[in-house]
């Protein structure tokens, strides 16, 4: 059973006891060597993290409203793991502040296909000074569009659920984040969903709608101290998407519309999420014991 290979790997014991300095090196300065190197950033300090996790999605797409916007750059998440019972892991902030790490991916057409400067209707001052900015990214060629998934709440919020992502049934990955859509003519705050009105990401290994994701496939490695679940398939077609905003800076209140009608925004079906990717776990305490 993958649960007992879960238990094996993230329950510590109390044999396991760990000196975390060495003769002329701080604790602060200790990092996870060797196959637990990738653990780096687990909060192993708190004396509550038993767990380390790393996932990594390295392909699949995220569809928000009419847009689809495919993974081909790799995005990390990484974390501290608390047990709570019966499979569900409390999630810790990983010790850099990154827990999901802000990968840019590229938006198919770009500026093109989001905003064309004649659709920024009126005649009045700031129309036309937005036409200009619109005009003048378009002759830099300027045109390319990043979506960036952030985190949109607190590491603590993420849902963990390692029953259901074993049983390929219910939620196995509960994610709250926002989108920031990044060009110069969008400007530093055009988001797709907020901290108030987040896109939560209820991703399972099972069904969800027409979509199927898949557990993967279990191995071990550093002589069985980590599980690895390689070519991971994560789904989700249940939620909603917000309107965007802040689209433009002080120009939003002309941008946000023309980007909102072009997505299809705000989006209470028709959102898909398909992430596959790498999942490793490791016992928080066989990864301060690496650092030795």
């Amino acid at each position: 059973m993958m649960s007992d290979r879960i238990g094996r790997v993230l329950l510590t014991t109390a044999a396991l006891v760990v000196t975390l300095t060495t003769v002329g090196v701080s604790s602060a300065m200790a990092t996870p060597k060797g196959e637990y190197a990738v653990f780096a950033q687990c909060p192993v300090s708190n004396i509550e993290v038993t767990g380390c996790l790393v996932a990594r999605t390295e392909s699949g797409e995220i569809k928000i409203g009419s847009q689809a916007v495919p993974i081909s750059k790799t995005q990390t998440l990484q974390a501290g793991l608390i047990n709570r019972g019966f499979g569900d892991k409390e999630v810790v902030a990983a010790a850099n502040g990154e827990t999901l790490s802000k990968t840019p991916q590229k938006v198919p057409g770009g500026l093109l296909d989001l905003v064309r400067c004649n659709e920024i209707k009126g005649n009045g001052f700031l129309e036309k000074l937005a036409r200009g900015a619109c005009e003048l990214v378009f002759e830099n060629n300027t045109t390319g569009v990043n979506a960036v998934t952030e985190l949109a709440a607190p590491a603590s919020s993420i849902g963990l659920s390692e029953l259901a992502l074993e049983l390929e049934e219910g939620t196995a990955l509960s994610l709250p984040v926002k989108v920031k859509l990044e060009n110069s003519l969008l400007g530093s705050e055009c988001y797709i969903g907020s901290t108030a009105k987040p896109i939560t990401l209820a991703l399972t290994t099972g069904t969800s709608g027409t979509l199927k994701g898949k557990l993967g496939e279990i191995s071990e490695r550093a002589e069985g101290g980590v599980l690895v679940i390689k070519n991971n398939t994560l789904v989700s077609s249940t939620f909603t998407a917000p309107e965007a905003t802040g689209c433009g800076g002080i120009f939003s209140f002309l941008i946000d519309p023309i980007v909102n009608a072009k997505l299809g925004l705000p989006a209470t079906t028709g959102n898909t999420a398909v992430l596959n990717g790498t999942l490793e776990q490791a016992s928080a305490e066989l990864v301060k014991e690496s650092e030795a």
